[in-house]
């Protein structure tokens, strides 16, 4: 079941139609500060941005930092929104569940599915973004990296390291996104309501952040430590809201998944 889900999303036109739209904003912004090698200033803008014009390896960090907000998990709630309720509402869900497929082992499916559109979309936006770095931005000083928060120097392989952390922490963050729209996928049987009533859980989390009246929410709003991967690119690591992040986006995903699991083994299919 889940080789036949992988399989539809990589045969699926509108996999890589919308990897390709989250992928145009970072390269936009390649070309823009190529041209005009006018950059953020330091502490403004996304993370990485005001370093990449002089050193283009660190751009990958700052793509992710551009696509982490919006686009990819808007990207990401409307694949797992789709997982059940599109099935429902084309009414092939009772057809799927005739075969001896377990309503367990589907969601199980689905939920890879979603992860591996999430992935795939994270290694799209890296590898587009190093090679734009390093051809239109360059790729700083032979051997070493300077760090943009601590002024220290990585290697290329301490570096791509802590790249790879930085995209399984995103991937992490976009679990916690799928695991919800997979419960509201369950709830609904149209695919647009489960992806509005995530998103709608992401906006109101990110504009509480904004709020000092919402202080005593801070530390359990989804979105509240989906860039602290930054904080892996200093020396030394801080990983208390790395970790934090972490702790939360499984709460997340257990919660959220327990809930689509029982919803779906309760639920009456008839359509």
């Amino acid at each position: 079941m889940i080789a036949v889900e992988l399989v539809k999303l990589l045969r699926s036109r509108r996999t890589w139609v919308t990897i390709a739209l989250i992928d145009a904003l970072p390269v936009l912004v390649a070309v823009l500060l190529s041209s005009t090698e006018i950059g953020p200033r330091p502490g403004t803008g996304p993370a990485f941005l005001s370093a990449v014009l002089t050193d283009g390896t660190l751009y990958p960090l700052a793509a992710i930092a551009m696509i982490l907000p919006l686009l990819l998990p808007t990207a990401v709630a409307v694949t797992a929104g789709d997982a059940i309720a599109g099935e429902a509402q084309h009414g092939t869900l009772r057809y799927v569940l005739v075969r001896p497929v377990g309503r367990t082992r589907l969601l199980a499916a689905k939920l890879v599915a979603a992860m591996a559109f999430a992935l795939l979309a994270l290694v799209v936006v890296a590898a587009t973004s190093y090679l734009l770095g390093v051809l239109l931005l360059g790729n700083g000083t032979t051997g070493q990296v300077t760090t943009t928060f601590s002024g220290t120097t990585l290697t290329g392989t301490e570096l791509a390291e802590r790249t790879l952390l930085a995209l399984l922490y995103a991937l992490l963050s976009m679990l916690g996104v799928a695991s919800v729209a997979l419960f509201l996928s369950t709830m609904v049987r149209s695919p647009l309501a489960a992806t509005m009533g995530t998103l709608a859980l992401l906006i109101t989390s990110s504009l509480l952040l904004t709020l000092d009246a919402a202080d005593v929410l801070r530390p359990y709003l989804v979105t509240r430590y989906w860039l602290a991967f930054v904080d892996l690119f200093r020396e030394p690591i801080l990983w208390h809201d790395v970790l934090r992040g972490v702790y939360l986006q499984a709460g997340y995903v257990v919660v959220f998944l327990f809930a689509a699991w029982a919803n779906f083994m309760t639920k009456d299919v008839t359509d």
